[in-house]
């Protein structure tokens, strides 16, 4: 899982896809943390992308660094405690001016059922479960 969190820090933006009514919906997200040994995201609860992870929490999340890619899948499970935001929160002080922990809208997620698979044109891919 670290290796997943360090790849997909590197590159800062990653993309996050999921199915609404049927039809791919694909967005930029660049949240990624570690706590209490799972791997989290973060978006607003008003957002459309929340109530679509809540409706369907399976995803997949694809990222490229310039030489390496990454699909990264599973299911994302909220998490609503106080501890897992702050965190999340603490390593992007730049969200600090839109979300706070106790603001009723910050929502983590964590990865359950993930498999990450790194691929390059010139290495054999790598998976990684957790």
């Amino acid at each position: 899982m670290e290796e997943v969190y360090e790849f997909l820090k590197k590159c800062e933006t990653y993309y996050l896809a999921m199915v609404e009514d049927g039809k791919p919906k694909v967005r930029p997200f660049g949240t990624v943390d570690i706590w209490d040994g799972k791997l989290y995201i973060q978006t607003g609860k008003v957002k459309e992308v929340s109530k679509q992870i809540h409706e369907n929490p399976s995803v997949e999340i694809c990222a490229f660094d310039g030489k390496k890619w990454i699909r990264l899948s599973g299911k994302l499970l909220a998490d609503d405690r106080r501890d897992a935001k702050k965190h999340m929160l603490d390593q992007y002080p730049v969200l600090r001016s839109m979300y706070n922990e106790d603001d009723g809208n910050t929502e983590v997620f964590y990865f359950v059922d993930a498999t990450a698979v790194f691929c390059s044109f010139i290495e054999p891919p790598k998976t990684v479960t957790f």
